[in-house]
């Protein structure tokens, strides 16, 4: 009884005195030495105030590049991507961060990302292009970057200048994973944001850092979908919190998945030895819980990015439409403080009837079929630009025919 009422004191002052940035992502860059297969991977939970995000792709300017790109953009042919990869399996994303200068100064974050793509093929070219920008950079922002050759870091970036963390350095990142969320390591202390998701995600790390069980999947599944939270050592998906929280309605607050999520993004790189144009990006548009994650390849270039992914008259994606019209169910109460309160049990109930119970097998699916043509395509060193876009047809088709009813 008194861990129930400690909770429950604790979600009301949680709820009632708290204020959310409106840009405020979640990250982990992993080295392919942590990693089974030898992979790096990174991954972003994308919160903003501009949601309808799709999968991006450009080639006039510079290397081709997929990227995260928002229907708020004004113009696609500049504006700004908040997570990508280009032609030479370079791929960057990032966070804001709240901690670095006593004024945040950020209107140039996105651009500063995009014009990486189109020029940066490692990340030492990228570190030698924040050099080369004219002081003010106007950004206040965690850069995460990693490279075909295995190379991966994290650049603490504000209007004057940067530090650099490389995650393959041990004395840094002693197993092989740094995670981001609002603050920078280097910035002032104990200011910034997002320290309890940051908590929660070096939880969740924790369990398999030693296993080396990193994956797209255990990802999104993990950390994307996560609703552990650190401060209250509770995981809402637990028989305990499913029967303490019987009204169905959980507090949004402070989870790695909340209202303000738009999308996730996961980018496995290549082994030294692997072409770099086997660079895969995993795209969860709309809320991630919500959403099923589809692949994307640079090489295969518009053919990568069928309408579930991008509707250039829309200038979004079937999936985020879907997911949007989900998410408004989840979030019901429109009274008051109402968008603070997850209609959980939509999500994920003991039934197991939750929309991310129901999409699980779903989004399997489209693993499976991913990871056949992936193993076919690394033996031979090359993408079959012929099954890519198969491929493509295929998972749409399926994903879009076996989306449950929104209810």
């Amino acid at each position: 009884m008194m861990r129930y009422f400690s909770i429950f004191t604790l979600l009301l002052c949680i709820t009632a005195f708290s204020s959310i940035p409106a840009s405020a992502c979640t990250t982990i860059i992993v080295s392919g030495k942590a990693t089974k297969d030898g992979r790096p991977l990174m991954w972003k939970n994308s919160d903003t105030d501009s949601p309808h995000h799709s999968v991006f792709y450009a080639d006039h300017r510079g290397y081709p590049f997929l990227g995260i790109i928002r229907r708020s953009t004004k113009s696609e042919a500049t504006g700004s991507i908040w997570a990508g990869t280009n032609s030479k399996g370079f791929s960057i994303m990032n966070t804001m961060s709240y901690n670095l200068t006593d004024s945040a100064v950020y209107s140039r974050n996105g651009a500063v990302m995009r014009r990486a793509l189109e020029v940066c093929a490692t990340v030492d070219e990228f570190q030698h292009y924040l050099d080369t920008l004219p002081r003010p950079m106007k950004v206040e922002t965690n850069y995460g970057v990693m490279d075909a050759a295995g190379g991966a870091a994290y650049f603490e970036t504000n209007s004057n200048g940067y530090r650099k963390l490389d995650v393959n350095d041990p004395t840094v990142a002693p197993n092989g994973y740094l995670v981001y969320t609002n603050f920078s390591y280097t910035g002032f202390y104990d200011k910034g944001q997002g320290y309890i998701r940051y908590l929660s995600v070096q939880h969740q790390v924790a369990r398999v850092v030693q296993s080396k069980e990193f994956t797209p999947r255990w990802i999104l599944n993990n950390l994307s979908r996560s609703y552990y939270h650190s401060q209250l050592d509770l995981d809402f998906t637990s028989p305990e919190a499913l029967q303490l929280f019987k009204s169905g309605y959980i507090p949004d607050q402070d989870l790695i998945p909340r209202f303000s999520t738009a999308s996730a993004t996961i980018i496995q790189g290549v082994r030294k030895d692997e072409n770099p144009e086997l660079t895969t990006m995993w795209a969860a548009l709309g809320y991630p819980p919500c959403a099923v994650a589809m692949p994307a390849w640079v090489k295969a270039g518009r053919n990568n990015t069928p309408l579930i992914m991008r509707d250039p008259e829309t200038r979004t994606s079937r999936m985020t439409q879907w997911t949007d019209s989900v998410q408004t169910t989840l979030y019901d109460i429109e009274r008051g403080h109402g968008q603070a309160y997850l209609h959980f049990s939509k999500v994920y109930n003991s039934e197991g009837t939750g929309y991310m119970q129901v999409l699980s097998p779903i989004e399997d699916y489209v693993f499976a079929e991913t990871e056949s043509y992936l193993a076919k395509w690394r033996a031979a060193g090359k993408l079959n630009l012929a099954e890519v876009k198969q491929l493509g047809e295929d998972n749409s088709s399926y994903v879009e025919e076996h989306l449950p009813p929104i209810r």
